[in-house]
């Protein structure tokens, strides 16, 4: 499938959450046209690299959710509830950090004053409703699959949990008020991902659990198309397995105070 075949395609399945995922690209670009002319720093790097980082990953997240829902069988009152809900919480969470961003203040863990709070406050709600739609989801897969193939349906069923582990991964962050551990945030970080090069940084684990969600199923339909369901549903079985066995490891470096390279 061309690129241009794919995002007709994706058109197709779902309009609402098309739109949403070309709003976040268009914001990207926003973002990505002010970084330069911004000699602005917040924890020491420029304040849009963070809704850079966030655009991207919002537009992958609802695309993906509106490449999925099609294959559900009926359910179709759960499936509006489903989109419409990453419809209004995935543009908040984005109008949060980008008012962060242009006010040069942090977006997460930061309660300094009462705006702060508000804004921190609606980020919170919104991952926790998202985490509820997504725990629908999962349901749903579990329940009223359509006539898809056995390994992608796995490679689904299995990105949708360890999603939602990934949420409760960032629950943890909220409790602790920070992403590093051993270290205050900010300080020296990789390129871009800006992921602590000097303590331990429970982003990376959230990461890796959250965009299973795109490798899991992706993998599933790989797998599918070249050895079959009885063969390729436990090799996605593996695959999750190896993958969710690197996330443990390196939620357990972060917490213990140890950065992914050293």
């Amino acid at each position: 499938m061309t690129p241009a075949g794919f995002l007709a395609e994706l058109r197709r399945r779902d309009r609402l959450l098309f739109a949403v995922a070309l709003a976040h690209v268009a914001a990207l670009v926003g973002f990505l046209i002010a970084l330069p002319f911004d000699s602005r720093t917040v924890t020491g790097l420029n304040p849009w690299i963070k809704p850079i980082k966030f655009a991207a990953s919002i537009a992958i997240y609802t695309a993906t959710i509106g490449w999925l829902l099609p294959h559900l069988r009926g359910a179709q009152r759960a499936k509006d509830f489903i989109r419409r809900g990453v419809a209004i919480v995935m543009p908040i969470e984005m109008v949060c950090i980008g008012l962060q961003a242009a006010r040069g203040t942090t977006s997460h863990f930061n309660v300094h004053s009462p705006l702060d709070a508000v804004v921190f406050g609606l980020m919170g709600l919104g991952v926790a409703v998202n985490t509820v739609l997504l725990v629908l989801l999962l349901r749903l897969f579990l329940t009223r699959p359509g006539s898809i193939a056995r390994p992608y349906l796995w490679g689904i069923r299995l990105g949708l949990l360890l999603i939602v582990v990934g949420s409760l991964e960032g629950a943890l962050m909220i409790v602790r008020g920070a992403h590093t551990v051993g270290a205050a945030d900010g300080g020296p970080g990789l390129p871009l991902v800006d992921w602590s090069t000097r303590a331990g940084d429970l982003r990376i684990a959230h990461a890796l659990s959250l965009h299973a969600l795109q490798a899991f199923p992706l993998f599933g339909w790989a797998v599918s198309t070249r050895v079959g369901g009885r063969m390729g549903t436990p090799l996605v079985f593996f695959f999750a397995v190896a993958w969710t066995g690197v996330a443990a490891w390196l939620f357990a470096q972060a917490m213990s105070g140890r950065p992914l390279l050293t």
